[in-house]
């Protein structure tokens, strides 16, 4: 990532500009996923909160249920109400920014593929791409950078 990557909300309203890259992308197939995008999965960029800078209005909040009964916040345009990132477990220090909402989404690829047992049978996983019927233990698969910032970030 060379200048940072943008994005926003469908009308424009939103904007925001990553200044690092993320800490590492999801690519979720979890039915919860599925229900609140309308789509076969969702990707997210985890990120820490205070990287993210707005360059337009702010997104809502919106409370969502979950299946573990965890908090989830989905942030929304005020006015065109789609979703540009999500907070999950009550954790305001980091995001999970919703790829499809870049300028450039091609920017990021998912570095892992979760909840695969809910995955659509239609849906085909690339090859050297880790796969995961539910969840997995980051400290395992994220980069030691990664997870030093995630354990920052936490800490703040």
């Amino acid at each position: 990532m060379e200048d940072g990557l943008e994005g926003g909300c469908a009308c424009g309203a939103v904007r925001y500009r990553l200044g690092t890259a993320p800490m590492f992308v999801h690519c979720c197939h979890c039915r919860d996923c599925q229900h609140q995008t309308g789509s076969a999965f969702v990707i997210n960029a985890l990120i820490e909160t205070d990287r993210i800078a707005a360059l337009g209005a702010t997104p809502g909040p919106v409370p969502v249920p979950t299946e573990s009964g965890l908090p989830h916040r989905i942030f929304r345009c005020p006015t065109c109400q789609t979703a540009v990132w999500s907070e999950y477990g009550g954790r305001a220090a980091l995001r999970f920014v919703r790829v499809g909402t870049l300028d450039q989404p091609a920017s990021l690829s998912p570095d892992v593929h979760i909840y695969v047992r809910s995955k659509l049978p239609w849906v085909q996983l690339p090859e050297g791409v880790p796969a995961f019927d539910a969840y997995y233990e980051a400290t395992k698969l994220w980069p030691a950078a990664s997870l030093e910032r995630r354990l920052a970030a936490l800490r703040r």
